[in-house]
């Protein structure tokens, strides 16, 4: 995975949109998808393409429409890779502070 292209399609406002809008209801149209926005069509379908090269977008022909779904794994890895490793020392902080309270409180 090119960290670097999730990184850039992330970091639009108008694509994490397009991306929540896939979290509350996956396999949408680009019509479904342009609905309410305040942008046009070629933009949102634009949107879509960056999306979709940086696989935070798996698409599905049906008929003559294209399904759009979220693929969440590439922000799992991220996640993975660039938060919870910030996390961790922190948790393993408050860990070792509840140990030695409770074993204070032993005494």
């Amino acid at each position: 995975m090119d960290e670097d292209v999730v990184f850039h399609a992330l970091a639009d406002r108008s694509r994490r949109a397009l991306l929540d809008r896939l979290f509350a209801r996956d396999g949408q149209t680009l019509s479904d998808l342009c609905e309410g926005l305040d942008m046009s069509r070629q933009a949102v379908s634009k949107h879509l393409a960056i999306l979709e090269a940086a696989n935070l977008l798996a698409t599905l022909k049906r008929g003559r429409e294209k399904l759009h779904f979220l693929n969440p794994v590439p922000i799992h890895a991220i996640a993975e890779r660039w938060i919870s490793k910030f996390e961790r020392p922190q948790l393993d902080a408050l860990s070792a502070l509840k140990r030695r309270l409770e074993g204070e409180s032993h005494d």
